[in-house]
């Protein structure tokens, strides 16, 4: 297949070129539907618990390439026969649209759909392919180590959609060069493939600040959301923001700095001061961060019972001005959710900072809100509408 069939190669080339894109269409249209359903995998209890390489099968509705085929509907065929026939014998009858077999039968053709494969790991990457630490300035001396992957290099093996088709072709044309036949016909030996390395890229130095109501208040749905979150949260910095340094902070009527796995692990129990755990972060921030120096995103997570607290708006208003964004989820579980209100305490927040571009405030009011929460904190939150 060289010089001398010239056109048979281009038509291979072709044909390779649409089945490729037929494989990203494909490939495109999975993707949507693990992105369309993320709010309820981010939010289920056997990902959140399961090990990175388990495996999650997510059916997916078949994707049919352009082909030709008869109208279903159609009342005779053309040219089919059965064999073994004789004149006057009945060889089918046209049965009405939608008729089935069985009992209680559907009227439409089926819809097919198979399940299709991930890894924990691999749907983390979509939760987190949009996600960034917002507002996030160049500040300070330590460097945050980002990883980076960067496609700069090539190899002999690898996946068909990572073909360098202009070196392929070139190192086809070569070969068959020197085999005295030049042409553009295509052996394994020829492709290559771009090729990519995890590069750290420095970011600019940030502390996240996660708070989290243990009051008595915070029942099983509560406590289940806050670890939700910030689960995905944890997951996502140290995927992105490897270096970022996280503070964890409990409260009830009063507040203590805890470790990762207190903070996941606290019970429910005692009355709710919020203000408690605004003061611990901002006495956090002066003693170890300073503003100047360091990019801060507190965040807190209460369903919004802080009964006869009338100081957390004033602490709030002292974090903010420290902070490049601060973040309040209030989990709606009760009669205000239902009514599509916030509670007393997020009511307040809103009326005092509703208008200020540094301040996020969400309402979850199920599981599957966990999702646009995170895209709310970790987005260009100006342009992404509140739940």
């Amino acid at each position: 297949m060289g010089v001398s069939d010239p056109w048979l190669s281009a038509d291979s080339w072709d044909l390779h070129r649409r089945a490729e894109k037929d494989r990203l269409r494909h490939n495109d249209k999975i993707k949507e539907v693990i992105k369309e359903n993320l709010g309820d995998l981010v939010s289920h209890q056997d990902i959140i618990t399961a090990d990175d390489g388990k495996i999650v099968k997510i059916p997916i509705r078949g994707l049919e390439l352009p082909h030709i085929r008869f109208d279903p509907h159609g009342k005779k065929g053309v040219g089919q026969g059965q064999g073994n026939t004789k004149p006057g014998d009945v060889i089918g009858r046209s049965g009405q649209p939608g008729e089935g077999a069985g009992k209680q039968a559907g009227t439409e053709p089926g819809v097919d759909f198979y399940e299709a494969e991930f890894t924990i790991e691999e749907i983390a990457e979509m939760v987190f392919e949009d996600l960034h630490l917002p507002n996030l300035r160049d500040k300070g001396t330590k460097d945050i180590l980002s990883d980076q992957v960067r496609f700069d290099t090539l190899a002999r093996r690898g996946p068909q959609s990572n073909l360098d088709r202009k070196r392929t072709l070139i190192n086809a044309y070569k070969r068959n060069a020197a085999q005295g036949a030049p042409g553009w016909n295509i052996e394994d030996e020829d492709k290559r493939f771009k090729s990519w390395e995890i590069v750290p890229e420095k970011q600019k130095n940030a502390v996240i600040l996660a708070m989290r109501d243990v009051s008595g208040s915070m029942g099983e749905f509560e406590a289940y959301i806050c670890r939700s979150f910030y689960y995905w949260m944890l997951r996502f910095l140290k995927k992105k923001y490897a270096s970022a340094d996280i503070v964890f902070i409990t409260c009830h009527t009063e507040a203590k700095e805890v470790d990762e796995h207190e903070f996941f692990a606290a019970g429910d129990s005692g009355g709710t001061r919020l203000s408690v755990a605004y003061r611990l972060a901002i006495e956090v921030i002066e003693k170890r961060f300073n503003p100047r120096e360091w990019n801060i995103y507190p965040f807190m997570f209460s369903d919004g019972y802080n009964w006869g607290d009338s100081e957390v708006v004033e602490y709030m208003k002292k974090l903010v001005d420290y902070s490049n964004l601060v973040g309040y989820g209030e989990i709606a579980n009760d009669l205000w959710g239902q009514a599509g209100a916030l509670a007393p305490l997020g009511q307040s927040l809103n009326d005092a900072f509703g208008e200020d571009g540094r301040v996020v405030i969400v309402k979850i009011a199920n599981k599957e809100d966990v999702w646009p929460a995170l895209k709310l904190f970790f987005s260009n939150h100006k342009e992404v509408a509140s739940l």
